[in-house]
C-alpha cells in the first residue's frame, strides 16, 4: 500500500525531472537534485530551486517518493522512488507524444520589437561562444562517460549554440544599411504591395 499513489499528483515535466534525477542518483536530497540539475540539464530545461523542493513535497504526498532522515550529522532529508514512482517515470519516458518547444529567446524578442542589432549581436555572440566552449570541453573531458541519451542531449546543446552563433553572426553582418526604413517600435511590415491595393481590387471586381 505504501507504494500506491495517495493523491492525484497531476505530474508535470518538473515532476519527472525530479523523479528522473532521483532514479539516477538512487537516493537524493532536494539539494542534491538542485545541484545535479544545475550542472547538467539547466541549459535546455531550467527549473527554479524553490520548484525542486515543492515538487519533492508533492511527490512524497502522492506516494511516488519515500523519504527518510540521514542518521546523525546534518540530518538530511533523503528521497527514493517508490514502485509507483518508478512506474510513472517509466511510462513518461516511453511516451513519444510531441510537445511544441517553448522557445523564449529574449534577444530575438528584442529584435522583433525594434532592438538595434548592432547593440545585441556582439553580446549574444560572446555568450553563445562561451557556452559552446563549455559544452565542447565537457564532450572532450567526460563524453565517453556519458550514457547515449546524455551524449545526445549534449550534442543538441553543441549544435544549438553553433546555430545561434551562425544566426547572430548573420545579423551582425547585415549591418544597419539592410534594416530598411520601417524599423523600430510600431513599424509595419512592408509586404511590397502598393497602399490600398485590397480596396482597388474590390472596386475592380464591382465594375
Amino acid at each position: 500500500m505504501a507504494d500506491s499513489p495517495r493523491a492525484d499528483p497531476r505530474l508535470t515535466t518538473p515532476s519527472f525531472l525530479v523523479l528522473g534525477f532521483i532514479d539516477q542518483l538512487g537516493e537524493a536530497s532536494p539539494y542534491d537534485i538542485k545541484v545535479a540539475a544545475a550542472r547538467t540539464v539547466a541549459p535546455f530545461w531550467s527549473m527554479p530551486h524553490a520548484q525542486v523542493y515543492a515538487q519533492c513535497d508533492r511527490l512524497v504526498a502522492a506516494g511516488l517518493l519515500s523519504e527518510s532522515r540521514q542518521a546523525g550529522g546534518r540530518n538530511r532529508r533523503l528521497l527514493k522512488l517508490t514502485a509507483a514512482g518508478r512506474a510513472a517515470l517509466a511510462e513518461w519516458l516511453a511516451d513519444s507524444t510531441f510537445v511544441p518547444v517553448e522557445a523564449r529567446e529574449r534577444g530575438i524578442l528584442k529584435l522583433w520589437l525594434g532592438g538595434r542589432p548592432e547593440v545585441h549581436s556582439p553580446v549574444q555572440l560572446d555568450a553563445h561562444r562561451s557556452t559552446l566552449a563549455d559544452y565542447e570541453e565537457i564532450s572532450t573531458n567526460i563524453g565517453e562517460l556519458l550514457t547515449r541519451g546524455q551524449r545526445e542531449a549534449l550534442e543538441f546543446g553543441i549544435r544549438y549554440e553553433r546555430m545561434m552563433i551562425d544566426f547572430w553572426h548573420w545579423v551582425e553582418q547585415r549591418g544597419e544599411g539592410d534594416t530598411g526604413p520601417d524599423t523600430g517600435a510600431g513599424a509595419r511590415e512592408d509586404t511590397g504591395a502598393p497602399p490600398h491595393r485590397d480596396g482597388e481590387l474590390r472596386d475592380a471586381e464591382r465594375q
